[in-house]
């Protein structure tokens, strides 16, 4: 096997073999404006390019060191983290962080990763901590519209009925003013319901970058000429993604959000795609306390799957330091924790 840096006449060959959208070749792009080092190495077997990675690293404040990240990556193997480490020295890094795109029925979930887990444990990796939720529901769109239909939880089902009922309207504004509605909308949501999300900065340059890729798709659920809900979502290699999401507080009552759902499951279907992986929740027993519970029950309602993957884990490139920057590393989340707990 041949391992190098995929070059840049092969950016189609390469997003035929990767699996993810943050493995991409755009999304790598987009990266780069944001100031990360980007890496991708191609896989060749016979001269054929079969396999690609993507990885970013990122500056360690006060270390002089990096620590790279692997999203969504193909299952790690002995080449690949051979590869990764020699990636890794070239970057002075302290460790690299591999969250993979591999994922089980919670069912079958403990058996099933308990070798790749061994593996990694075994080549110098240790659980780190996740930048991914652990768990997704995924959705089999090969079914027909009306199996899927049926599937809905009752809730659910009465739901999308009563917003067709009051006339909300779902339809696709990948454009500039789509764009500037989700990003309006954004705002509102962030601020309402006080949980974290990208800078605007951060979002306008996924705009510029991703618009013209047929990766990135802008959905407005609006109801009397107004825009209730706003959406992003993926399509890549024959699956659907639902990454980000945005919603005014007026007319909660229509139940629009449930409507866009089910109008985004028929676009995956009419654009060929046989799973939609929405993008994280809650596992097993999910607390109701929990403030992302509400997520889990709505994306729950559509029949979907609840998967749990691998897990993450940090390939230590240096012993040394690595304990000292999860100490470091705790002690940063624990006052960030606190200060929002008391309002700061």
């Amino acid at each position: 096997m041949l391992i190098r840096a995929v070059r840049n006449e092969e950016r189609a060959k390469y997003d035929s073999v990767v699996q993810h959208p943050l493995q991409s070749w755009a999304w790598g792009e987009f990266r780069k404006q944001t100031g990360v080092a980007v890496e991708r190495l191609g896989f060749y077997e016979n001269g054929q390019l079969t396999q690609g990675l993507q990885t970013t690293f990122h500056p360690i404040p006060l270390l002089g060191k990096t620590a790279g990240y692997v999203p969504k990556g193909f299952a790690p193997n002995e080449d690949q983290l051979a590869a990764l480490k020699t990636l890794g020295e070239q970057h002075h890094a302290l460790f690299i962080k591999l969250e993979p795109d591999v994922s089980a029925p919670i069912e079958t979930a403990k058996t099933q990763h308990q070798t790749l887990q061994k593996f990694l444990v075994d080549s110098g990796s240790r659980p780190g901590r996740p930048l991914f939720t652990p768990y997704t529901f995924k959705l089999d769109l090969t079914q027909s519209e009306n199996q899927l239909f049926a599937n809905l939880a009752n809730k659910t089902r009465y739901n999308v009925r009563l917003a067709k009922k009051k006339g909300v309207e779902i339809f696709e504004n990948t454009s500039p003013a789509g764009f500037d509605a989700y990003l309006k909308i954004l705002r509102e949501t962030t601020t309402r319901q006080g949980f974290y999300a990208h800078s605007p900065e951060y979002f306008q340059t996924m705009w510029q970058t991703l618009k013209d890729s047929g990766m990135m798709h802008i959905f407005n659920a609006v109801y009397q000429q107004m825009v209730l809900v706003s959406w992003i979502v993926f399509t890549f290699n024959g699956k659907l993604y639902y990454p980000y999401g945005a919603s005014v507080r007026e007319y909660r009552e229509v139940m629009a959000s449930n409507l866009m759902m089910w109008e985004v499951i028929r676009f995956g279907q009419k654009t060929g795609c046989t799973t939609f992986d929405m993008w994280g929740s809650l596992g097993p027993d999910p607390d109701q306390k929990n403030p992302w519970y509400g997520f889990h029950r709505f994306k729950e309602g559509y029949g979907g799957q609840l998967t749990e993957f691998v897990g993450t884990y940090d390939l230590v490139l240096q012993s040394g330091l690595y304990p000292l920057f999860r100490l470091g590393d705790d002690w940063r989340w624990k006052i960030l924790r606190l200060r929002k707990k008391l309002g700061f």
